[in-house]
């Protein structure tokens, strides 16, 4: 039987004598800088000798220290060498569904940097307005909404705010668009359903002819109707 630390002890230990800070260790291995501090001096205690020399904010390898940091990297480098080779891996590209607007004006211009950072991940995105309910069909989805999907794990990746939109050419006039009740005067671009210019309105205390301007099926066209000059949106 073999005696050996706790490993997560050893973890705490290699991550921090790496980046020679406490803190970056915490960062790396997602817990907090007094954890690691913990686990080292666990280990510490274990191995019955200092492993850093600790010089006020200065943190230093002791030589045994410098030993261990050696040896245990190569370990953790072969676990996870091994680990790669039996670890089941599924075939194919990451499936990602997104609701067009968003893949338009946001993913689509960001994808190339992507793909420069990360050149071993493929992906096939695709674009859809219907609600995604964790199907097989998709590994990841991206929807506007309060994240209560029942069966699936949903994360907060920015909020939603609403402003009116035109082209500046409209906006300055004439006639000029200074204050909410101006927006009477031009005509209003809507997406289905109707209800952002519905909560606009309530919140900014002004009273509008909803029924009129033009419908649109996605954000994305209201968007560049709007970049257009053919109205408000």
């Amino acid at each position: 039987m073999r005696r050996l630390p706790p490993l997560g002890a050893l973890r705490a230990f290699e991550a921090a004598a790496r980046h020679l800070s406490f803190t970056r260790a915490a960062m790396e291995l997602c817990v907090t800088q007094a954890a690691i501090s913990h686990q080292v001096r666990q280990l510490e205690q274990w191995l019955g000798r200092p492993l850093f020399d600790r010089r006020g904010h200065v943190l230093a390898l002791t030589r045994k220290g410098e030993t261990y940091l050696d040896e245990l990297s190569l370990a953790f480098d072969r676990m996870a060498a091994a680990t790669e080779q039996v670890r089941e891996r599924r075939d194919g590209p990451l499936r990602i569904t997104v609701l067009p607007s968003f893949a338009s004006r946001w993913l689509l211009p960001r994808l190339p940097a992507f793909r420069e950072r990360h050149p071993e991940i493929e992906f096939r995105v695709s674009s859809a307005t219907r609600l995604w309910e964790g199907n097989d069909e998709f590994d990841l989805g991206i929807r506007s909404g309060l994240g209560r999907w029942p069966g699936l794990k949903a994360d907060l990746i920015a909020r939603e705010y609403l402003s009116p939109v035109c082209h500046p050419d409209l906006a300055q006039g004439p006639p000029a668009l200074t204050e909410p009740a101006d927006l009477a005067k031009v005509m209003l671009l809507h997406d289905e359903p109707r209800a952002a210019w519905r909560l606009w309105c309530e919140l900014a205390g002004v009273s509008l002819d909803l029924e009129q301007g033009v419908q649109f099926s996605d954000a994305a066209l209201v968007l560049q109707a709007a970049a257009d000059g053919a109205g408000v949106a």
